[in-house]
């Protein structure tokens, strides 16, 4: 058993959720509190309210880390399924911690690191701050298949750029958006979860390739890393909580 208080600061810090910027709904931190004893960790990319009743389920006491936090869609009454959700938490004396884009950027716990990687992209360097890119000993077709075996489904590639890959840039999740400033950086090659239509076809256009691994699927590598470092430094047990989301 560890103390909540002792948990959430370490990770404050190790994260360093104070500093740099990030979406209005994510909220950084601690989001559900509980008793302050904590028999357990947990991790989850998302905390829609499938997630909340598995975890809940683990039994009372345990820390639920996320990805994705509660307050996305910004304030909002506490009733419905978001009433639901701190119903749950409370009879399963349940704390909720959240971390968005500290995650993402983190060197040894973050999403972009993580997969790139298990990607076996080599000669790593940051890119825009937070993400990653290098180079891949390979082609275009085994990258993707790489993607496809570190995810577990099967990738949408857009085949607009070179055969052989020359740099690799990586962002996990929905970083679609992003294309052109990768593309800026000198990317031939972009790794993400999911894009907008208008993603692909401008891609076609600036000459680049996009494999959209899934939003879900890029993303589960972070809260697993950074639940088993926890665990390890508080000495209590943790475990995976997955509901895949298929976008």
């Amino acid at each position: 058993m560890a103390k909540l208080d002792a948990i959430i600061s370490y990770a404050n810090r190790y994260l360093k959720v104070e500093e740099g910027e990030d979406a209005p709904g994510a909220h950084n931190g601690l989001q559900v509190g509980n008793s302050g004893r904590v028999t357990r960790i947990l991790a989850a990319v998302d905390s829609g309210l499938p997630v909340i009743t598995k975890a809940a389920a683990a039994g009372s006491g345990s820390l639920l880390v996320v990805h994705h936090g509660l307050f996305w869609g910004g304030v909002q009454p506490v009733t419905g399924s978001f009433g639901a959700k701190l119903d749950l938490m409370r009879a399963a004396d349940m704390a909720l911690y959240s971390v968005h884009l500290p995650l993402d950027a983190h060197a040894t716990v973050g999403n972009n690191v993580l997969l790139a990687k298990a990607l076996g992209l080599r000669r790593l360097t940051p890119l825009l701050g937070f993400a990653r890119s290098g180079s891949f000993p390979g082609t275009r077709e085994e990258l993707a298949r790489r993607v496809m075996k570190t995810t577990g489904r099967v990738p949408a590639v857009c085949a607009a750029g070179p055969s052989r890959p020359r740099r690799v840039g990586v962002i996990t999740g929905g970083a679609g958006d992003f294309l052109e400033k990768v593309a800026a950086e000198g990317i031939d090659t972009f790794v993400t979860g999911e894009g907008l239509q208008w993603t692909w076809l401008r891609a076609e256009e600036l000459g680049i390739n996009v494999i959209y691994g899934g939003h879900y699927a890029t993303e589960t590598f972070g809260v697993r890393a950074l639940a088993a470092h926890l665990a390890k430094k508080f000495r209590v047990p943790w475990q995976f909580v997955d509901h895949p989301v298929p976008l």
